[in-house]
């Protein structure tokens, strides 16, 4: 039965309280609209949620693998090569600052410095937790023994050569034919001789 004014009335209920009544009533029956209309709103989406778990679980069960772990995987591998190939670039900065730094130390003239630079094997170097050679004392007699011909004393210049080195005929070395050079003081001379290849870019 529904509850109406003529109903209240019928009840023997006064005019005033049959107000307060039918508007509580009201109240009460518009707040379980809303709350049915949201539960019918909710129930509405289950269909496609629950065909997109399916589908999900059906990709998995194929698969063996989670999409999601995989596209996190994905990232999480290009990140980590972008950190490493960072960190291989500051670590070969690292390096070759040090290791030009040494050379300086040994009396290289600086104009040879970039020179011997190209043709040594920065990357072999071996540098400690405070960023500096290991080995240095080692290093510094090798540099002395490859390049004496670049290391010139206080006071003193490089030899002055007005005119460049005859090959005897030979055609012109190039860059590659000197690093293939095996005798490392044959390689040194040769590389004095065409120093101008070393010094290009």
């Amino acid at each position: 039965m529904a509850l109406t004014r003529k109903f209240l009335s019928a009840l023997g209920i006064e005019a005033d309280k049959i107000d307060e009544i039918i508007s509580a009533h009201t109240e009460t029956v518009d707040a379980l609209k809303q709350e049915r209309d949201e539960y019918k709103a909710t129930a509405d989406k289950l269909p496609s949620v629950q065909k997109e778990l399916d589908e999900l679980k059906a990709t998995v069960e194929k698969d063996g693998k989670d999409p999601y772990k995989v596209k996190y995987e994905a990232i999480k591998e290009e990140f980590d090569a972008y950190k490493s190939e960072q960190t291989a670039k500051e670590t070969k900065a690292q390096k070759t600052a040090a290791y030009k730094a040494l050379l300086a130390e040994c009396g290289v003239a600086d104009k040879r410095i970039d020179a011997v630079l190209r043709v040594s094997d920065v990357d072999g170097i071996k540098i400690d937790k405070d960023g500096k050679i290991e080995d240095a004392a080692k290093l510094k007699k090798s540099i002395a023994e490859e390049w004496s011909d670049f290391i010139v004393t206080k006071g003193q210049q490089g030899a002055n050569t007005p005119t460049p080195p005859q090959n005897n005929g030979n055609s012109t070395m190039t860059k590659a034919d000197i690093l293939k050079i095996k005798d490392t003081r044959e390689r040194q001379k040769a590389i004095a001789e065409h120093i101008d290849l070393f010094q290009k870019g």
